[in-house]
């Protein structure tokens, strides 16, 4: 079985980011996303594709768009919908679901998992992580983080699992 794991920052109010960029900073949430989804395929759309300077290491890159023409500004695999990118996902594999908020809408009937680090704070934004529906979803796992010299928000680390 394919292990297909959301994982997103989003505030209370479900912001992802605005203008194609987090609208925080929170080093350890990074720490935690790179040893997360690090030796994975990490599946995203074009606009995140394109927030990165550079490939994320050690990470096999497949990116979604609609644009049959379009050339990524580094190597990595380009597909033309959700299901073609969870086609290259094999039997016992797990790949990380990186966003954005219309992938993430896209993705929340399949994925397996959801690794949601809830910032806590209300954010403008123009990108939204969808509702999860506790119907569905079971929360497994729970880690608070407090705000401190290098965090300006606090935020809490929530897994959850298909029920």
């Amino acid at each position: 079985m394919k292990r297909l794991i959301v994982i997103a920052a989003a505030a209370e109010n479900n912001a992802l980011g605005k203008d194609n960029d987090l609208v925080w900073h929170l080093p350890d949430d990074f720490k935690r996303f790179k040893s997360i989804t690090s030796g994975h395929k990490i599946i995203m759309g074009r606009k995140t594709l394109e927030s990165f300077p550079k490939p994320l290491p050690n990470r096999e890159h497949i990116a979604i768009t609609r644009d049959t023409d379009y050339v990524p500004k580094f190597p990595c695999t380009i597909v033309h919908s959700l299901d073609e990118a969870i086609a290259l996902v094999e039997n016992g594999e797990t790949a990380f679901i990186i966003g954005g908020g219309e992938i993430y809408k896209q993705s929340m009937a399949i994925a397996t998992d959801i690794e949601l680090t809830r910032v806590h704070g209300v954010f403008e934004a123009d990108a939204f992580f969808p509702e999860i529906d506790k119907n569905e979803w079971e929360l497994v796992n729970e880690e608070r983080h407090p705000k401190d010299e290098r965090h300006n928000y606090a935020f809490t680390y929530l897994t959850y699992r298909r029920k």
